[in-house]
């Protein structure tokens, strides 16, 4: 079991990254899209916010090659961080399509997925917070949620697609939202890979 001292480094640099990936996908969202002006702003934000987060993961691998002791095992701490960046990649990725299509109609279905991704990111910073505190047993709550919420998702991409095909009949926006809509479900599946990474830590370390 872990000592009750205070927060190690190294889930102080997780824990940030977390909020880091947190406060762009919220960024993402909370952003209304009238034109194409408006992509253009959202995709260079996030730009940045991919830039910042490559920063955050390079001082967590530099920390890692350096140090001669770490909390819980070195793989689990870089492999948390990649795919916590993954995330990140992810939701950038998203945006430069939207601009690259000019697609200012997000629809329902868009809306939906961004919902839960965004209540998978809180949830990540709520495990990591405890992590951060070595409370790794009332972390799984939050791994079974981020789940959960990927199967939601899960749903959404395959009504979305049945809808598509039902109602577009351009075959140009056909592809362009099906690209998009298995993008936001790739990014679903990021945040579920984030819980299966805390829930090999919870079973190493509790």
């Amino acid at each position: 079991m872990f000592s009750l001292r205070k927060t190690d480094p190294f889930f102080t640099a997780l824990l940030t990254i977390a909020e880091h990936v947190q406060e762009a996908v919220h960024y993402a969202d909370d952003f209304k899209i009238t034109n194409v002006a408006d992509l253009k702003e959202v995709s260079r934000r996030l730009k940045l916010y991919e830039t910042d987060g490559d920063a955050l993961i390079y001082e967590l691998t530099t920390k890692l090659n350096t140090s001669f002791m770490t909390p819980i095992e070195r793989d689990d701490i870089l492999q948390l961080s990649i795919k916590m960046d993954d995330i990140l990649d992810g939701i950038e990725h998203f945006s430069a399509h939207l601009e690259m299509f000019s697609l200012t109609d997000i629809d329902e279905y868009m809306q939906s997925f961004m919902e839960n991704i965004v209540k998978s990111t809180d949830e990540i910073v709520k495990a990591l917070e405890l992590l951060s505190k070595r409370k790794l047993v009332e972390m799984r709550e939050h791994a079974v949620t981020i789940k959960n919420l990927e199967s939601i998702c899960d749903e959404i991409f395959r009504t979305s697609i049945k809808q598509l095909f039902i109602k577009e009949k351009d075959p140009i926006r056909i592809i362009q939202f099906k690209n998009v809509y298995e993008q936001l479900e790739d990014i679903a599946d990021y945040c579920e890979s984030v819980a299966n990474t805390i829930e090999v830590i919870i079973m190493r370390n509790a």
